[in-house]
């Protein structure tokens, strides 16, 4: 149940949080290639091998590698500090794109694109944790003490900063692909990823103090290792099923009605449908627990996308796909709110970095099972691989909800700014 928008901090305070525009703004920069590489990877693969299937294949083990890689990044930013992992980060990640895409215009072998694949994704640079730390280290939020009425808010504005990306970056990249060269959208994303990145990890002010090299030699408890954690990764790992089904099956749509050029256009449909419900969910002020929120989102998700396989026209899959993205933010938005009462700052940013990466995951086996599929069924079928990955996770969810409930003494969180006294997280 919400109360009015008056009760909460709106987006105006959050944004005149001291420090917070010198790392936002080349912080959005940064992200955009993330929206980019695996749409990027698919057309550029299925324009010189004319399969979806091994474009799905090459993009899913790009994904995989993120996935694996991504918390091991967190975990030594956390330690040595942001700057520390992003420069070399992105120098290998824009020479990784470029020898992927040489190699495909090459017309190599599938096994020397999957090589190829293994770098680039575990490199990717993990700006959208990173920006979450640093909205974290700057509003005051540690183990003990309620967390900022901000967090909330916060979380909701990366969520619309996200979907912003995957509103940009699918239409970007699609339109450099099908209008320029195969190979733009890729050359498009190294760039960007390189400049973007720079520019953010020389925000140095704002990034949180990193644990030291003191400590890297002490035992170290994964964030995974918190039952919670793992939890909302099976989540994620979910919404990466819908993110990955999403992006081959509107694309292999396309090309079976002769209009590729509304690939872009209902990718966007649906990615807008997720960052307007983020601005929503930032401005309400919600009486509900994070965890309540969660759950109630995730039964509505997994309900939306059981229809996109029987869908067969532009103007109602693009309706279908903007119910299925207004259903996303929530979710995302709950599961990221969560995290800051699950785990201590110090192993914050690994924390974003094991759900980003199980998103990176879901998305990776929903790309290949859904080119698969497009390959020998029709673009119909991989509309089911969205539909299969949430269903599976509202399950392990609705089961192992009580995992979701910090352990810490009953901690609770400050919700709203007309509501000062705690709420025991629900």
């Amino acid at each position: 149940m919400a109360s009015t928008v008056s009760d909460r901090p709106g987006y105006g305070q959050l944004l005149r949080t001291p420090g917070a525009w010198t790392f936002l703004l080349p912080g959005f920069a940064a992200r955009q290639p993330f929206a980019m590489l695996t749409i990027g990877i698919v057309l550029l693969v299925q324009h010189t091998t004319g399969s979806y299937g091994s474009a799905g294949a090459v993009a899913a083990v790009s994904g995989v590698s993120m996935a694996l890689f991504a918390p091991q990044s967190g975990r030594l930013a956390d330690l040595f500090g942001q700057r520390a992992v992003l420069l070399p980060g992105v120098l290998v990640h824009a020479a990784s794109v470029g020898a992927l895409t040489a190699l495909a215009l090459a017309d190599a072998p599938l096994w020397a694109l999957f090589l190829a694949a293994v770098p680039t994704g575990a490199s990717i640079p993990q700006i959208g944790p990173m920006v979450r730390a640093r909205w974290a280290a700057r509003l005051g939020a540690a183990p003990g003490r309620p967390a900022s009425p901000l967090m909330d808010t916060a979380a909701a504005f990366e969520s619309v900063t996200d979907e912003f990306t995957f509103v940009i970056g699918p239409v970007l990249a699609t339109a450099l692909c099908t209008g320029v060269h195969p190979a733009a959208g890729l050359v498009a994303e190294a760039t960007l990823t390189l400049l973007g990145g720079v520019l953010f990890a020389a925000q140095r002010s704002t990034q949180p103090a990193p644990r030291g090299a003191a400590t890297a030699a002490e035992p170290h408890r994964s964030a995974l290792s918190v039952a919670g954690v793992r939890v909302l990764a099976v989540t994620f790992l979910g919404i990466g099923a819908v993110f990955g089904g999403m992006q081959v099956s509107l694309t292999a749509f396309a090309e079976e009605i002769g209009r590729p050029g509304v690939n872009g256009l209902l990718y966007g449909v649906f990615a807008a449908g997720n960052m307007l419900a983020g601005i929503a969910c930032g401005a309400i002020a919600w009486k509900s627990g994070p965890r309540r929120r969660l759950l109630v989102g995730y039964v509505a998700l997994t309900l939306t996308a059981s229809g996109l396989w029987a869908v067969h026209s532009v103007p109602l899959l693009a309706g279908l796909g903007l119910l299925v993205g207004l259903c996303i933010a929530p979710v995302l938005i709950s599961g990221y709110t969560l995290v800051d009462t699950l785990v201590p700052p110090s192993a914050r940013t690994e924390a974003f970095t094991w759900l980003t990466g199980a998103v990176a995951l879901g998305q990776a086996v929903a790309v290949t099972v859904a080119g698969q599929l497009a390959d020998a069924r029709g673009a119909s079928t991989g509309f089911l691989v969205p539909l299969a990955g949430t269903a599976l996770a509202l399950a392990t969810l609705l089961t192992l909800r009580s995992r979701l409930t910090p352990r810490a003494g009953g901690r609770t969180v400050a919700r709203g700014i007309g509501h000062r006294e705690p709420v025991t997280v629900d």
